[in-house]
């Protein structure tokens, strides 16, 4: 596990950033925090890192976006609008997973439908700029590498 404290949603999107750098196409991250902890925020700064031109906003009331012409497709999806997945909301929802780096807000709410993530970031107010960012992921070198390379 890493924990690192980010002083701004500047902060928080390099980080972002950083993290998409070490993922790849097929890769998960489930994003779990209150509203306004800035889950959103990193999103927008793994698709700055990749390339992804255009608006990154919250998905909440569309439940996705796909985000194309960069280093790689980007989904984020938001399911805080979610208590779980009959078999057509999971088919609504598959082709977001098909080839892209995903990214899914409030994932408990898909637990036992959703693929397995590779990265689980934990979101906190610390204060009203800073966020505590906790990252687990069985990947014991995922977590290494993103230790050399994240300076705040």
């Amino acid at each position: 596990m890493l924990e690192t404290i980010t002083r701004s949603a500047f902060e928080t999107e390099a980080f972002g950033g950083i993290l998409a750098q070490a993922l790849a196409e097929g890769d998960v991250v489930f994003l779990r925090g209150d509203l306004g902890t800035g889950k959103t925020t990193l999103v927008r700064g793994a698709c700055r890192a990749l390339a992804i031109p255009g608006l990154v906003t919250s998905p909440t009331f569309t439940i996705g976006h796909l985000y194309e012409g960069g280093a790689v497709r980007i989904a984020h999806l938001d399911l805080y609008r979610f208590t779980g997945f009959s078999p057509a909301e999971w088919g609504d929802l598959e082709p977001y997973f098909d080839r892209t780096l995903a990214f899914v807000e409030w994932p408990d709410a898909g637990a036992a439908a959703l693929p397995t993530a590779r990265v689980v970031v934990d979101f906190a107010h610390r204060t009203p700029d800073e966020r505590r960012l906790t990252i687990d992921s069985p990947d014991a070198s995922l977590l290494e590498e993103l230790a050399r390379t994240w300076r705040p």
